[in-house]
C-alpha cells in the first residue's frame, strides 16, 4: 500500500518565502496621538495607518480597513465606471467618439475629429481627478514629503477636472443663446483663470498652515472653487431656466449632479457627522468620506448628461462654432494642465525646502 505524506509540496516551500516578501503583513492601524499632527483629521481619533512604513504597504492598505478605506474606493470605483461607461458609449456610437478616425475609403490618412475632442478631454479630467485622488489618500502616510507632493498632485487633478467640466458644459450643454452672450465669449478664458487659482490656493492653504487648521485655511480652499462652480455651471442654469425641464432626457440628469455637488460641497466644508461625537464616524460615515461619496455619484450623473448632450449638439457644432474655435478651447486644456502641474511642482520645492529647515 503507498504511503501517504502529509508535507507540503516542495514547490510551496520555496515560493511561501517570497510570497511573504511580496505580501507583507498590514501593521495595524493606529489613534491619532500615533501619529505626527499633519497626518491628523479633526474629530477623527483612530483607523490611522503608522508613518514611515515601505510603500507596498500603503499600496496593500487598498485592502485594509482604516478611515481613509472609504475614501479611496468610492473614487476608485467612480473612476472604472467611468471609463467603462466612455468605453460602452464609444462602441454604441460605432467607435468614432475618441476624438481621432481615419479617414478614407481605404482607411488612409488620420483626421482630428474635434467635435469629439472635448468629450475626451473631459473623460480623461474625470478619471484624472479620480485617480489622483485614490493616490493622495492611499499613499500620503509614507511621509511628510509624500503628504504634501500627493495632495499638490491632488489639487491638480481637481484643477483639471474643473476645467473639463467648462470646457465640456460650454460645448455641448449650453443652447445658442447663451453661446453668443457676454458670458459664453468670456466663459472659457475665466474658467482657466480660476480653475488655476482654484490649484494655487489649495496648494498655497496646504503649504503654510499647519494643524490645528484656522478657519481662513478652510476659505482659501472653498473661496475660489465657491466662485468658479456658478461660472462652470451657468451654461447649464441657463439652460434648466429657459427650457422646459422634460423637453431633453439630460436636463434632470443636470439638476441631479447640482444637487449632488451642492451637498458634497456642504460635506467638504463642515465636519458632519464626526463633530458631534468624536471617534464613533471614524471608519466610516464622517463628512469626508459623504463628500467622496456624493462627487464620485455627482461626476457619473455628469458623464451621463454630458452623453446625452453631446448626442445632441454634435450635428451643428462644427456649424456654430468653427472647427478653428473648437481647436483652439482644445488646445487651451493641456496649457492649464500644464500650468498647474508647474504651479505645483513649485510649492512642492518650498515644502521640501521646509522641511529641511524643520529637521535641522
Amino acid at each position: 500500500m503507498p504511503r501517504v505524506s502529509l508535507a507540503p509540496p516542495s514547490l510551496y516551500i520555496t515560493f511561501l518565502p517570497v510570497l511573504g516578501r511580496l505580501l507583507p503583513s498590514i501593521p495595524p492601524t493606529v489613534l491619532d496621538v500615533d501619529i505626527p499632527p499633519l497626518f491628523r483629521e479633526r474629530f477623527i481619533l483612530s483607523g490611522y495607518r503608522p508613518v514611515g512604513l515601505p510603500w507596498r504597504c500603503y499600496v496593500l492598505s487598498l485592502f485594509q480597513i482604516h478611515n481613509e478605506t472609504v475614501n479611496v474606493w468610492s473614487h476608485l470605483l467612480a473612476a472604472i465606471c467611468v471609463v467603462i461607461r466612455f468605453m460602452m458609449f464609444t462602441v454604441l456610437q460605432g467607435g468614432g467618439i475618441l476624438g481621432f478616425r481615419l479617414q478614407g475609403p481605404e482607411g488612409q490618412g488620420l483626421s482630428v475629429d474635434v467635435c469629439s475632442l472635448p468629450l475626451v478631454l473631459y473623460e480623461f479630467s474625470a478619471v484624472t481627478y479620480l485617480t489622483c485622488s485614490v493616490a493622495a489618500r492611499l499613499l500620503q502616510s509614507h511621509s511628510e514629503q509624500a503628504h504634501y507632493s500627493l495632495f499638490f498632485l491632488d489639487y491638480v487633478g481637481v484643477a483639471v477636472y474643473q476645467y473639463g467640466c467648462a470646457l465640456a458644459l460650454g460645448l455641448y450643454s449650453a443652447d445658442t443663446t447663451w453661446t453668443q452672450s457676454m458670458l459664453g465669449q468670456i466663459f472659457l478664458p475665466a474658467a482657466a483663470i480660476l480653475a488655476w487659482l482654484s490649484c494655487t490656493a489649495c496648494c498655497y492653504a496646504k503649504l503654510c498652515f499647519r494643524r490645528p487648521y484656522p478657519l481662513h485655511r478652510k476659505l482659501c480652499q472653498v473661496v475660489p472653487m465657491g466662485l468658479a462652480y456658478p461660472l462652470v455651471i451657468s451654461p447649464v442654469v441657463h439652460r434648466l431656466a429657459t427650457h422646459s425641464w422634460a423637453s431633453n432626457s439630460a436636463l434632470p440628469l443636470h439638476i441631479l449632479q447640482v444637487v449632488l455637488f451642492l451637498l458634497s460641497a456642504f460635506f467638504f466644508s463642515c465636519p458632519v457627522p464626526e463633530c458631534f461625537s468624536p471617534g464613533r464616524f471614524d471608519i466610516v460615515g464622517h463628512g469626508h468620506q459623504l463628500f467622496h461619496i456624493l462627487l464620485s455619484l455627482c461626476t457619473l450623473a455628469q458623464q451621463e448628461a454630458l452623453l446625452q448632450d453631446f448626442l445632441w449638439r454634435r450635428p451643428g457644432m462644427l456649424r456654430e462654432f468653427g472647427e478653428e474655435r473648437l481647436l483652439l478651447a482644445c488646445a487651451s486644456f493641456p496649457c492649464l494642465m500644464l500650468c498647474c502641474t508647474l504651479t505645483a511642482l513649485a510649492v512642492r520645492r518650498q515644502a521640501q525646502a521646509q522641511l529641511m529647515k524643520e529637521q535641522r
